[in-house]
């Protein structure tokens, strides 16, 4: 089951820290290994969401991905999306990603030339790849 949280601390060169889940209960143990984005957001207070799994030791989190808010540092609990504070995204494909900044350019902007968006959809890649909002 997919559960949300808040990263509690996370050391960068010993590669692990604990989440603390909002559904209460022990902070869970977060290895890199485990992380689905880029290591610098995980950093205390990220919102993120993550798989719980027992193991000798104890629960350890994996899959663990940016949760609403944790990638822009905002708490947006009341947006006009309809998604709620808890909510998470999917890492798109550069495929996805590029079709969906086309999609969205196409609707908001219906004269846009292809070339235009090619030169939008490359600086928006750039972007998308620094912050590990695409796969790599």
């Amino acid at each position: 089951m997919r559960v949300t949280g808040k990263v509690v601390r996370f050391d960068d060169i010993r590669g692990y820290g604990f989440i603390a889940p909002d559904i209460g209960g022990d902070d869970v143990f977060l290895h890199a290994n485990d992380l689905e984005m880029e290591k610098s957001l995980a950093r205390p207070g990220a919102k993120v969401s993550f798989e719980i799994e027992d193991g000798p030791r104890g629960k350890f989190a994996t899959s663990v991905r940016p949760g609403q808010g944790a990638l822009t540092g905002i708490d947006d609990r009341s947006n006009d999306t309809g998604l709620g504070a808890d909510e998470y995204y999917d890492v798109l494909s550069v495929e996805e990603f590029k079709c969906t900044i086309t999609e969205i350019l196409l609707d908001i902007a219906p004269a846009i030339t292809g070339e235009q968006i090619k030169q939008v959809r490359t600086k928006f890649e750039a972007l998308a790849r620094k912050h590990g909002w695409v796969e790599s």
